[in-house]
């Protein structure tokens, strides 16, 4: 899988503001969230730096929910 809108590691939605044209102007979430390299790690080395984890796999979720949303 080489698609840069689905996460890597269990094909769902990754919500990378990147990977959308519409978006593409926007910060990611990632960007605000700090990843564990062990969760990158355990990645297999063909699905690495192809696309975003999605918040769930990268497992951050609760680092998201404690982050004020900005107000649009």
């Amino acid at each position: 899988m080489n698609k840069p809108d689905l996460c890597p590691a269990c094909g769902g939605a990754n919500d990378c503001t990147l990977a959308d044209p519409r978006t593409v102007d926007r910060a990611c979430w990632c960007f605000g969230v700090s990843i564990d390299p062990a969760v990158l790690e355990a990645l297999p080395a063909e699905l690495r730096d192809r696309a975003c984890l999605c918040p769930r796999c990268a497992q951050v979720e609760a680092q998201l929910r404690a982050k004020p949303r900005p107000i649009a």
